[in-house]
């Protein structure tokens, strides 16, 4: 393992470089906070990268929501293009010159070579090699062709000429050496025949340009880590350091995907997770303080933060125990916050006839009351809907409770209407002592008294707290409702 006074000498240059083919996944973005965390830690610098040369899977509006989502966790980054006064990301489409002349000097140096087969004859010594059970690897029939044998009018594509023997070895800083037999490495593409650099030639290429000192990304890029070795060897530049983060799984150790739930950040953000704890929960998948802390702030991260830390095994996604971090930190928001957060989620969600623009005052009045029972901001809409409709539905039945006749809800009823007659304050301490001594004179429960008050003023059998409900909707809201409930059990 490398110690923290191993980067003193050089200044740490990381890079987060997706491809815009889609929404970025938490296992996407891990990686870049891990980097951002690794760049912040060791006073580097933290770059993004978009990886665009794969023109036919490229996806309108992925970019941005790449920069959506690091924005939204957080994650700044330090140069760049100057866009509008903000730094903008590296494209590599902007930059296919670059790879080009790489491309042309390895060919010249004998390093790499012209391909000309088509992708008709690729497709069939494929399907050949599948039948005969080998793995699949281009059979270099281009390796040594002869100028003369080369077809006219043909664009070609680039191919490294990888060693045919011998081993290749790297070492990773978070699982130690890694070593693969040339042999299983076949002669990989570097530049296409539309003049596009593939992943391998342009993140090496840029990785060097860029002073990237450590590259780190997902596990998953292991098998492609020898042939960037070699490609790194054959120009001549040393390679930077590497670490592989480990792999992120489902509860059921299966792959992460859209089965286990949300795994775009976009989607957890549009569904009440604060960033917050969203920044909290993905350092812990793969990384740790020690055996017991769970809630970290950014700071304490950034203090801590070594790839020491990183574990090698896979991380598993728990997405109760997102629910449960998430819950966390919204109880420990200061309310004014948590009511501009909550805004958005009940303007979007109250039907269209509730009245706008929503009151700022009335929800930060209100947001006492669902503050501990909150786990996602989405989820105020359901818990508070009654606060702001004219109209409530329910079912009749719900005033009756358990083993009730309707004479008696419309007692109770009546002998509450006739309490709030009183002229006394409206509010929650002076509602209940009025109102708690009536259950006993009426011969009921609380427990089914407070149930029939409760769906006759909110619409449901669970509320936030009931009295403080009924202040905050005040005394014509509550009589109205009341009202409206005695007359549906007097009716039957």
């Amino acid at each position: 393992m490398h110690k923290l006074n191993t980067f003193a000498s050089r200044q740490v240059r990381v890079r987060y470089a997706p491809s815009p083919t889609g929404s970025p996944h938490v296992g996407n973005i891990r990686t870049a906070l891990f980097n951002w965390l690794f760049a912040r830690h060791y006073g580097g610098r933290f770059i993004l990268r978009i990886e665009d040369t794969d023109v036919a899977r490229r996806v309108e509006g992925a970019e941005e929501e790449i920069a959506d989502s690091l924005k939204w966790l957080g994650l700044d980054w330090d140069e760049g293009p100057v866009v509008g006064g903000d730094y903008g990301p590296y494209r590599q489409s902007e930059r296919l010159t670059v790879y080009q002349d790489a491309a042309q000097r390895l060919v010249e140096e004998g390093k790499a070579y012209y391909c000309y087969c088509s992708a008709q004859r690729l497709a069939e010594m494929r399907a050949h090699q599948m039948r005969e059970k080998r793995p699949p690897g281009y059979d270099r029939r281009c390796r040594d062709l002869a100028p003369v044998d080369r077809p006219e009018g043909v664009a070609p594509l680039v191919r490294f000429r990888m060693p045919l023997s011998g081993q290749t070895t790297f070492h990773d800083l978070i699982r130690g050496d890694v070593t693969f037999d040339n042999a299983v490495l076949d002669d990989f593409v570097l530049l296409k025949s539309d003049g596009y650099p593939t992943y391998h030639l342009a993140n090496v290429v840029d990785d060097r340009l860029m002073e990237i000192s450590h590259v780190m990304r997902a596990d998953e890029w292991i098998p492609s880590t020898p042939r960037h070795v070699l490609l790194y060897e054959a120009l001549g530049w040393k390679p930077p350091l590497f670490a592989h983060f480990p792999i992120i799984l489902g509860s059921d150790r299966a792959k992460l995907s859209k089965r286990h739930g949300a795994t775009s950040l976009v989607a957890f953000r549009d569904l009440g997770y604060l960033p917050e704890a969203m920044f909290n929960f993905l350092t812990l998948l793969g990384w740790s303080l020690d055996d017991k802390t769970e809630i970290i702030s950014k700071e304490d991260i950034v203090r801590h933060f070594s790839l020491e830390r990183v574990g090698k095994t896979a991380a598993i996604f728990s997405l109760e125990k997102l629910d449960w971090m998430n819950g966390v930190y919204i109880r420990q928001m200061e309310a004014a916050d948590l009511r501009d957060r909550l805004m958005p989620f009940l303007d979007r969600g109250l039907p269209p006839d509730v009245p706008r623009p929503l009151s700022p005052d009335y929800i930060l009045a209100m947001v006492p009351l669902v503050q501990e029972r909150l786990k996602k901001l989405s989820e105020i809409v359901d818990l508070t809907d009654f606060f702001f409709l004219t109209e409530l539905h329910y079912d009749v039945s719900l005033l009756l409770g358990k083993g009730l006749t309707p004479e008696v809800a419309s007692q109770a009823l009546a002998s509450t209407l006739e309490k709030l007659k009183s002229p006394r304050e409206f509010s929650a301490p002076v509602l209940e002592e009025a109102l708690r001594p009536l259950a006993a004179e009426l011969g009921l429960k609380a427990g089914a008294f407070f149930g029939i008050l409760r769906v006759a003023v909110t619409g449901r059998t669970v509320s936030p707290p009931l009295f403080e409900s009924m202040a905050l909707l005040g005394r014509v809201r509550v009589v109205e409702r009341l009202e409206v409930a005695h007359s549906k059990v007097s009716r039957g």
